[in-house]
C-alpha cells in the first residue's frame, strides 16, 4: 500500500463545503495558530475510516510520506494510522517511530486523538521515560508542550495523577489559549476519577490558573460548588 493510494482515498471524501468548515474550525486566518496548515476537506471519521482500511499493509517509508504532508487530513490519517499500528502489536516499535517524528503532530487534534493512545499508554507502562513529558513541557513548541499535558491522559485513565499535576502545575504561567484549555480539560478527567485531587489542586494554584483552565476544570461539579470555585470561596 503505497501513501499516494491513502491521499487518493482521502481526496475521494474531500469536499469544498468541509474545506471551509475546517478552515474556520481550526483557526487558519492571519497570525492565528494554523495560518501555514492546509486543508482539502475531509471529516475526522472518513480519515478514520482510511487508517482503519489500510493500517496493516502500509509501510514505515510510505507513512513517513504521510506523516510529513503538507495537507492536515492526510498528517492526521498517518498519525491515526501509527495509533492502529501501536493497538495491535509491536508497541516499542511504534512509540520510537512516532517519537523520532513528533513534530508531524503539529495541530490540536492531531495531538489529542494520538498521542494519549501511544506516546501517553507507553510512557505509563515504562515509566523510567516520563522526563520525555517533562521535558516536553519545558519547550517552546506549543505542540509539545500541548503532548506533555494531553500524554497524562493514559495515566489518568489509570487512577494515576501525579505525572498531570505535576505538568499542570508547570504549565500554569503558559501564555496560549490552548494549553489552557487541554491542562482544564485533564483536570476535569482527574476531577471524574478523584474529585477530591482535583479540588485540592485548583485550590492549592487558585491564583495562577488561567480562567479557561478554570472553567474547563470544574465543568463537572454541581452548580452551586461549580459557581464557589469561580468566585474562589472554597
Amino acid at each position: 500500500m503505497s501513501a499516494q493510494e491513502v491521499i487518493m482515498q482521502l481526496k475521494s471524501f474531500a469536499t469544498d463545503e468541509r474545506k471551509v468548515v475546517n478552515e474556520w474550525f481550526f483557526k487558519t486566518g492571519p497570525g492565528q495558530y494554523s495560518e501555514h496548515d492546509q486543508f482539502i476537506g475531509v471529516r475526522a471519521p472518513q480519515t478514520r475510516l482510511v487508517a482503519k482500511k489500510y493500517f496493516k499493509t502500509i509501510a514505515f517509508n510510505e507513512i513517513d510520506q504521510l506523516i510529513n504532508h503538507p495537507v492536515h487530513e492526510v498528517r492526521h490519517c498517518g498519525l491515526i494510522i501509527l495509533v492502529n499500528k501501536y493497538q495491535s502489536g509491536n508497541k516499542d516499535e511504534i512509540f520510537n517511530y512516532y517519537l523520532k517524528n513528533i513534530h508531524t503532530a503539529n495541530n490540536w487534534d492531531l495531538v489529542d486523538t494520538t498521542i494519549p493512545h501511544t506516546i501517553g499508554d507507553y510512557i505509563f507502562h515504562h515509566e523510567d521515560k516520563l522526563n520525555i513529558l517533562y521535558s516536553y513541557a519545558e519547550s517552546n513548541n506549543l505542540w509539545e508542550r500541548r503532548i506533555a499535558i494531553v500524554a497524562t491522559f493514559a495515566f489518568i485513565k489509570n487512577n494515576q495523577f501525579k505525572p498531570t499535576l505535576k505538568i499542570a502545575k508547570k504549565l500554569l504561567g503558559d501564555s496560549h489559549d490552548l494549553i489552557h484549555k487541554a491542562i482544564g480539560w485533564m483536570l476535569r478527567e482527574v476531577y471524574k476519577k478523584d474529585s477530591e485531587a482535583c479540588k485540592t489542586f485548583l485550590r492549592e494554584n487558585y491564583a495562577q490558573l488561567p480562567r479557561t483552565t478554570l472553567r474547563y476544570a470544574i465543568e463537572r461539579m454541581p452548580e452551586d460548588e461549580r459557581l464557589r470555585y469561580l468566585k474562589g470561596e472554597f
